[in-house]
């Protein structure tokens, strides 16, 4: 037990305690009355006084010790078991018990409701997923029957269902994120093929919307897990091609200033000062999500997340009507093992 509850235990202590002080004191001037009427020896007084003094000082500090232990593991009944629960009832006043039994019951219909509620959320995560992963093979099939025509309404279909996949592996990719334990592969990841990879997968945007890519081979290999780099990269160009205007151009390559930093520059809409502190939040998506409505709030959120899982550094630089820029720091600290 620290200070601090030492002296809040003392307190409630004295307070619980308050009658009995009364008693005494009233008993010391009665008992005072008794000799000073009777005309008893004072030095008989006193000493009966030193002595009644003494024992119910010696009272009152096992009192308190009794108290204080109780009252640190009451005060940390949040955590209790029923062990706990036990501890807290040696000793306690008879008109304590039934408390402490009806506690015992609420703790264990608590715990009862808890596993209940974990066992649920459990098998509708377990839903989800599965559904995530059974809406994947849909689209596919639509993105395959699909590439049989090259008409104008075709082009537009394949966008949606473009867009539809971004959908389901951002949901996807949330779950995952928000497992205690996702999986993350580190190992040597060319950057270059990462990047064409998600290049290729928004080729169909870049071409219908007119966006120029200005990509500079980066050279880089870092340690990584390359799936969730992939997905990294490609929510940001999802960000970039929703938010350059056709002719616009996203740009592609190595920090000149920190060569384990890979940019991804844009000249779009970009953001208000006042959206940016705010741009990682979950759910928030800006003014240029509300008035487009294409955000739904999570990229970058995600993003942010992914990067954190991988040990990188992500910032956004925006400035409104020019662009944004994305630098994502490649470098991670060394690992320690051992102390």
């Amino acid at each position: 037990m620290n200070k601090t509850s030492k002296i809040a235990a003392l307190k409630n202590f004295l307070l619980a305690v308050r009658p009995q002080l009364f008693v005494f004191a009233g008993m010391i001037v009665i008992f005072g009355l008794v000799y000073v009427l009777a005309r008893l020896p004072l030095d008989l007084f006193l000493y009966s006084l030193e002595l009644a003094v003494f024992l119910f000082i010696a009272y009152l500090i096992a009192q308190y010790v009794r108290y204080a232990k109780r009252y640190e593991l009451i005060k940390n009944l949040q955590t209790a078991n029923v062990s706990s629960l036990e501890e807290v009832s040696q000793g306690a006043d008879p008109r304590d018990w039934m408390y402490m039994e009806k506690l015992d019951s609420l703790l264990r219909d608590l715990r009862e409701l808890e596993n209940l509620h974990a066992d649920r959320q459990a098998d509708q995560l377990d839903y989800f997923i599965l559904w995530l992963h059974q809406i994947k093979t849909p689209i596919s099939a639509i993105s395959l029957l699909n590439q049989s025509s090259a008409s104008k309404e075709v082009k537009q279909i394949a966008q949606e269902l473009l867009r539809l996949e971004d959908y389901t592996h951002m949901a996807l990719n949330y779950v995952k994120l928000e497992e205690s334990g996702a999986e993350m592969d580190l190992e040597e990841v060319d950057m270059d093929e990462i990047i064409k990879k998600a290049v290729k997968k928004y080729s169909i945007l870049f071409i219908y919307k007119g966006i120029k890519l200005d990509y500079r081979t980066v050279g880089m290999q870092v340690l990584s897990d390359g799936q969730w780099l992939q997905n990294l990269l490609e929510q940001i160009l999802s960000n970039s091609l929703k938010y350059t205007p056709s002719s616009g151009t996203i740009y592609i390559y190595k920090d000149t200033n920190n060569e384990q930093t890979l940019v991804i520059e844009d000249n779009g809409i970009g953001i208000r000062p006042e959206d940016l502190p705010k741009i990682f939040n979950k759910g928030y998506s800006g003014l240029n999500g509300r008035l487009h409505e294409k955000s739904t709030g999570l990229g970058l959120f995600l993003s942010k997340k992914i990067c954190q899982r991988l040990g990188h550094q992500l910032d956004i630089q925006s400035e409104q009507g020019t662009g944004t820029r994305v630098l994502i720091d490649m470098s991670r600290k060394e690992l320690e093992v051992f102390d």
